[in-house]
């Protein structure tokens, strides 16, 4: 195989195809096809294409790699949420493209983004990617297959790679963490990614990590520099912020030895840091920094207020995720509303989602409602769900039994699909639980 630059020039492949056509004695065609096999493109008109894209977009040209043509469609419905939201920065591509912020206009934008006219024209080049030979595509397989040889051998092929960006302005380094596969991210470092760059929503890999919970990840981008302080989908939106969001306590408290940034009510509840608490809870300063609130598109839009009733109630649930029992006292006994549902979840529904045993009887103890009925995660997921649901569903069978000995409704049923916890059990392959809920 061949080197191809990061910008590669038609005119001098051109050249090349003539030189081997001299020196082979071939038709040019034959030589421009070897040419194209050599970085390996199945035809030279595929190579073409691919250069006369990266040439006229250079750096901010976004590469198609998923396969999937629903995968694009559904990336414009987030970035048109994002817009409506108010998510920093996402109404930028639909002014840059002169696209109304609708349905149409974000597919506009999404084909643009990724160097094609118009949407239908990314779809049919979608659809033929796996045999386009295109080198982004080939080296996402490779780190989805957690290939390590051959995203080595296509880095040296290909040294553009370490710097492309694929679509919203994904990485192969921010792919790498999510296959929680460190070896991955070692050869990309090797090759000179940057740790500190982020995605159109400012989502860095060190962010990828936290959300994976992968403490060895996050050590290894630690020591290359990747910044601690960073703000991603909002401010206050750190990686810290976002471990502590889904409740990842080891990758939390790896990060909070570097960092404790944004400190508000949030990050002291969630680390039971009681004596920030106590001076947040003090000075009234633990509603600042609150921008970030969600890690996707998939929750529904929401912003939070400088209430700061408001604050102490969400702080509780952070606080439960975490299994934080004292700061789950602190903050009843200095006004937090034990069944609040500030943003997608009580704090018993989430110590109960992440079998947080020690946290459920303590919210129990402090007069939380076992069968309060609230929401959950996306809004096709968690309508009306109670603490038991939530338990079944992941199979934390301490916790199942902790709330039916404090009077769970084993009958109740979600808004959304009118199941009990016992069916929830059942869909999402939990058999013990099924069995001790029946």
């Amino acid at each position: 195989m061949g080197v191809l630059p990061a910008k590669p020039s038609l005119d001098q492949l051109r050249n090349r195809a003539k030189d081997l056509a001299r020196a082979e004695g071939v038709k040019l065609s034959e030589a421009q096809f070897r040419i194209a096999r050599d970085h390996g493109f199945p035809s030279w008109p595929k190579l073409r294409a691919y250069v006369r894209r990266v040439t006229e977009h250079g750096e901010t040209l976004q590469h198609p790699y998923h396969q999937d043509v629903e995968y694009y469609a559904g990336r414009a419905l987030g970035l048109l949420a994002s817009a409506e939201d108010e998510t920093p920065g996402a109404r930028e591509p639909f002014d840059r493209w002169g696209q109304p912020p609708t349905r149409d206009g974000a597919r506009v934008v999404v084909a643009r983004e990724h160097g094609f006219g118009s949407w239908q024209g990314l779809l049919t080049h979608v659809r033929s990617l796996v045999d386009s030979g295109e080198p982004f595509a080939r080296a996402y397989r490779a780190v989805e297959d957690r290939d390590v040889d051959r995203l080595e051998t296509l880095l040296g092929e290909f040294p553009g790679l370490v710097t492309a960006r694929g679509t919203n302005g994904n990485d192969l380094l921010g792919m790498a963490g999510a296959t929680c596969d460190e070896r991955l991210s070692r050869v990309l470092l090797a090759h000179g990614a940057d740790p500190a760059r982020g995605n159109v929503h400012g989502w860095t890999p060190l962010h990828q990590a936290a959300y994976s919970n992968l403490p060895l990840l996050l050590g290894l981008l630690l020591e290359a520099s990747a910044p601690v302080e960073v703000s991603a989908r909002g401010d206050g939106g750190t990686p810290l912020v976002v471990a502590l969001f889904w409740g990842h306590r080891e990758a939390a408290e790896t990060l909070a030895a570097h960092s404790r940034a944004p400190g508000n009510l949030r990050v002291a509840a969630g680390l039971g840091d009681t004596g920030l608490l106590d001076e947040l809870l003090t000075s009234g300063r633990g509603g600042e920094h609150r921008g970030f609130y969600r890690p996707h598109s998939g929750f529904p839009a929401w912003h939070p207020s400088e209430d700061p009733a408001e604050a102490r109630d969400e702080a509780l649930a952070w606080a439960a995720r975490n299994d934080r029992t004292e700061a789950l006292r602190t903050l009843v006994s200095r006004g937090a509303g034990v069944d609040a549902d500030v943003y997608r979840g009580t704090a018993l529904a989430w110590a109960a989602a992440k079998g947080r045993l020690a946290a459920v009887r303590t919210l129990l103890e402090l007069g939380a409602d076992v069968n309060h009925p609230g929401t959950f995660g996306g809004p096709k997921h968690g309508e009306g769900v109670t603490a038991l649901h939530l338990a079944a569903e992941s199979g934390h069978l301490d916790v199942i039994r902790v709330l039916l000995e404090n009077g769970a409704d084993r009958g109740a049923r979600d808004a959304n699909f009118g199941s009990t916890p016992g069916s929830w059990a059942e869909v999402c392959g939990q058999p013990a639980a099924w069995e001790l809920l029946r």
